[in-house]
């Protein structure tokens, strides 16, 4: 097995939050640097890849989007399993889509039946801080950081899908605390199945 492999890990990235937040857009803003203002909602759930550098590695984040719509949440089991991290978006203008993070959040927790529900690793982005030039803002930043914290100091982004702004730093903090709460993954390439251990202690956290 040659190097690029050994020092290549593939995360599963959960992206949630209520329908129409901007999931979607953050999501092909990121991977493709593309935005649309039309909007269209996810059916189900679907997921594309990126390739990050995180200090020596080569990760492949393995983005999952996915439907905000009530009737989609039964599917939620089959998509959460095996996640790495899980991204909650909310949209800063809308106070709903702010108070619904709780039951995403334990929602995906109960249904992820991830190994450490406690130590499992979150981020927070709050969503179209460009909407209106902030005049319709209707969740504050110290809102958003209380309720971080109240959830064991999730990191916590303000983004733009529109403008860009904050998407590379946000899912590259993913990324990060998702290999540091990673101890043994299997990984995934066309036609290789195998497992990587990683024993090693990492210390530190994104700057976020």
């Amino acid at each position: 097995m040659d190097i690029s492999h050994r020092n290549r890990t593939l995360l599963k990235v959960i992206v949630l939050g209520d329908s129409g937040v901007g999931k979607t857009s953050l999501i092909n803003q990121y991977v493709y640097n593309k935005y649309s203002p039309q909007y269209k909602a996810t059916i189900g759930a679907d997921f594309v890849t990126r390739e990050v550098q995180v200090d020596d590695k080569i990760v492949t984040l393995q983005i999952w989007d996915t439907a905000g719509q009530e009737r989609f949440h039964s599917l939620g089991a089959a998509f959460y399993r095996g996640a790495d991290c899980c991204v909650l978006v909310y949209d800063v203008n809308i106070n709903k889509t702010f108070e619904t993070l709780n039951n995403w959040h334990d929602e995906f927790l109960k249904q992820s039946d991830a190994n450490d529900p406690e130590g499992f690793p979150f981020v927070l982005l709050g969503n179209k801080v460009d909407v209106n030039g902030g005049q319709t803002r209707m969740v504050s930043v110290k809102k958003a950081k209380e309720w971080c914290v109240s959830r064991g100091n999730m990191p916590y982004f303000e983004t733009s899908a529109k403008e860009n702004y904050n998407i590379e730093e946000a899912f590259l903090c993913a990324a990060k605390t998702a290999l540091e709460n990673e101890h043994e993954t299997e990984i995934y390439f066309p036609g290789i199945s195998e497992t990587v251990s990683e024993p090693e202690q990492r210390g530190g956290g994104c700057a976020c």
